[in-house]
């Protein structure tokens, strides 16, 4: 018996490591001759930088002259000027409104029905989906959409036949949208 067929483990770990440096030579190599074809290496750069008469040296600060024109500032109120006695005159709010559209006026039983709308002045606000039924408005099965950007969208599905009076409401401020019909032939 040798010494090598004593030791297993030291033999195995011994090729375990010269295969190791062996792939990490090569490997280095490697990476050295393609960064030395693609032009990577740091004295190319260097060399570019120095005949192309840049300099480090920053002017010195000098004054400026000041605008002719208006200026104007960002984010301040506009100024009222009164011309009728010292009354400032009055802003109205627009009332805010939703409205409400349908994508389709009539489809099939169980036939998407999309609907969308604007909601000007109710960012975030959920709006939910109600059907006129039995003589009032019902909420139509729990379906809402959020308001984005001042509009809203989703759609609906239902398999009454015969026309569907449809809107959406505020489920915060109980403001209601226009209504719209849709026919389930």
């Amino acid at each position: 018996m040798s010494a090598d067929e004593n030791r297993p483990v030291l033999a195995g770990l011994a090729a375990l490591v010269g295969v190791a440096l062996a792939v990490g030579l090569i490997a280095s190599v490697a990476v050295v001759a393609g960064a030395h074809v693609l032009g990577l290496g740091g004295g190319h750069a260097a060399a570019v930088g120095a005949n192309d008469g840049a300099t480090m040296i920053v002017p010195r600060p000098g004054k400026t002259q000041s605008a002719d024109g208006p200026s104007i500032t960002l984010g301040s109120s506009p100024t009222t000027s009164t011309t009728d006695g010292g009354k400032a005159p009055t802003i109205k709010k627009p009332k805010k409104q939703i409205s409400l559209q349908a994508g389709e006026t009539s489809v099939a039983p169980m036939g998407r029905i999309d609907l969308s709308g604007t909601y000007p002045g109710g960012e975030g606000e959920v709006l939910n989906v109600q059907k006129f039924s039995n003589g009032s408005w019902q909420d139509f099965y729990s379906i809402s959409t959020a308001v984005t950007n001042g509009t809203f969208s989703t759609y609906i599905q239902t398999g009454t036949p015969g026309m569907n009076r449809l809107r959406v409401i505020d489920s915060d401020t109980k403001l209601a949208s226009n209504e719209v019909r849709v026919q389930i032939r």
